[in-house]
């Protein structure tokens, strides 16, 4: 697709099924948007049911009929790699692509493009490592092993924090395990995915293999979710659509991965190095504009660091440089979208209506960024946990702080929530970061660091933020069934009915 430059592309985004970029079947666009000043980037297909029905009748065919689950694993990791290297070979496009539709400042577009390149690396070389097991039994005369199996077609629905990511997370394994793939960008956000697609065309995977469908949640994700002919449902979003696709996906028992939302504590403690807990404390909640599932929205304050520190964070936050995350000056971008902004502002608003004190931030500019989703970095102090503030997640930049005496408090005020999806500890005492870290109910934890991800690591919560793990071997098992396999060395017969018996 020809493209220009910074404006975005010159003709309407196209679906990818069975191995062709095609419009929407009832030929309905939407227009997307550049967050920094709403300007339009752009037209994308608006999907309805026919045209996820076609994706998944490709992808049924592919599967059962084609050739990629019986291509041998190192030819599916040649093709890996070979997309890895392509996505490097247009990683400054990419990263424009990302940060104009998403609105992060460029450092975030480039460092999510080089962990998706990894990301289809890592599986690339995993897929030809060993995965099944010969099991030691009680019959000398059976050889019992396991083998893993793909799983079969995976609707895999993403979201619009990290498209680009978020996609690589989701079609990397599923690919690499010999599935065949249907994937859903956000509405808001097609257009790194567009290119990836385009990426993918060019690798050249079998028809059906892998495709794409845009559109709204309802139809396309709930067709996905709900339709008998998928095989398994792979989510990152919200609890309340997760939920949706849990009971949709209950229809014929499909396989879920469901990667929800968070409330996540940033502990410190009063001997932890100050400079290091400060700027973590930063970065935890205004990286990505706060619209970050794992973001440490709650940050916990030993009591006897007094209010110098407290000082210190709202001096250096006030100074955070907001604006277009195209300017390579910018630390932290607009959100998404206006409707997304107006949420934001909402809560900032029940937090100040609730009795929370607001130390900084709160409200939105007046000056040329009043065209874009900017919310300015907001931290409250004097919260209370049964604040809403507190207790929902705001996916926006907005820092909560609560004071703690000891390390019972910090982990009962921890705890106290429905997520458990990430936590942090900064300490200098190794003990008590271990003791702590091993008694918060949260499935990323951080010691004296916040938000590294790694590929080779699960990622997934407790509680309410989800089910299953993404990443690592996790990840790559999560696309496959496990099969068992017994093998009599020694046949002969069994003499079990009496009819079949020798006389």
């Amino acid at each position: 697709m020809p493209r220009s430059g910074n404006q975005g592309v010159e003709m309407t985004l196209k679906n990818y099924i069975n191995g062709v970029f095609v419009p929407a079947q009832s030929r309905a666009v939407r227009i997307y948007h550049n967050p920094a000043d709403n300007s339009p980037l752009g037209e994308v297909a608006e999907s309805a049911v026919e045209d996820v029905e076609a994706a998944i009748k490709a992808a049924r065919k592919a599967f059962d009929e084609g050739p990629w689950p019986q291509t041998p694993p190192v030819e599916r990791a040649a093709k890996l790699f070979q997309l890895a290297s392509l996505i490097d070979s247009r990683a400054e496009e990419l990263a424009s692509m990302e940060t104009l539709n998403n609105g992060k400042p460029l450092r975030e577009a480039r460092f999510d493009v080089a962990d998706a390149a990894a990301c289809f690396r890592y599986y690339a070389g995993l897929a030809t490592q060993p995965s099944g097991e010969t099991l030691e039994i009680s019959d000398p005369n059976i050889v019992c092993q396991t083998v893993r199996e793909p799983i079969g077609v995976c609707g895999q629905i993403i979201p619009w924090n990290y498209p680009l990511l978020m996609a690589a997370w989701k079609l990397a394994p599923g690919l690499a395990a010999g599935n065949c793939c249907i994937l859903k960008p956000s509405e808001l956000t097609p257009l790194s995915v567009s290119l990836l697609f385009e990426l993918i065309d060019d690798v050249g995977f079998p028809p059906g293999v892998v495709q794409l469908v845009y559109g709204l949640g309802d139809p396309v994700g709930a067709c996905l979710a709900a339709s008998p002919l998928v095989d398994k449902i792979a989510f990152t979003g919200g609890g309340v659509t997760g939920r949706k696709i849990q009971m949709a996906a209950a229809t014929n028992f499909k396989k879920i991965t469901l990667e929800l939302g968070g409330k996540s504590p940033n502990i410190i403690f009063a001997d932890a190095d100050p400079e290091v807990a400060l700027e973590y404390a930063l970065y935890g909640i205004f990286a990505g504009q706060g619209e970050v599932c794992s973001a440490g929205s709650r940050l916990l304050l030993d009591r006897r660091l007094g209010e110098d520190f407290l000082h210190r964070l709202v001096s250096a936050c006030e100074k955070i440089v907001v604006g277009s995350g195209m300017d390579e000056n910018t630390e932290m971008g607009p959100l998404i979208s206006r409707g997304h902004q107006k949420k934001v502002l909402d809560y900032i608003h029940a937090g100040c209506s609730e009795g929370a004190e607001l130390l900084c931030g709160g409200g939105i500019y007046n000056d040329k960024r009043s065209t874009g989703n900017f919310v300015q970095p907001t931290i409250f102090s004097n919260t209370k946990s049964d604040m809403r503030i507190v207790r929902e997640e705001i996916f926006g930049p907005v820092l909560t702080v609560q004071y703690f005496d000891g390390e019972d408090e910090a982990v009962k005020i921890a705890n106290d929530t429905i997520y458990g999806l990430a936590a942090g500890v900064f300490t200098s005492d190794e003990s008590r970061a271990q003791r702590v870290i091993r008694r918060l109910r949260a499935g990323i934890t951080w010691i004296n660091t916040y938000h590294p991800t790694f590929n080779e690591a699960p990622w997934g919560g407790y509680k309410q933020s989800g089910i299953g793990r993404e990443l690592g071997t996790y990840g790559y098992d999560a696309y496959t069934e496990v099969k068992q396999i017994n093998t009599c060395i020694r046949p002969q017969p069994l003499g079990w009915f009496k009819a079949l018996s020798k006389k």
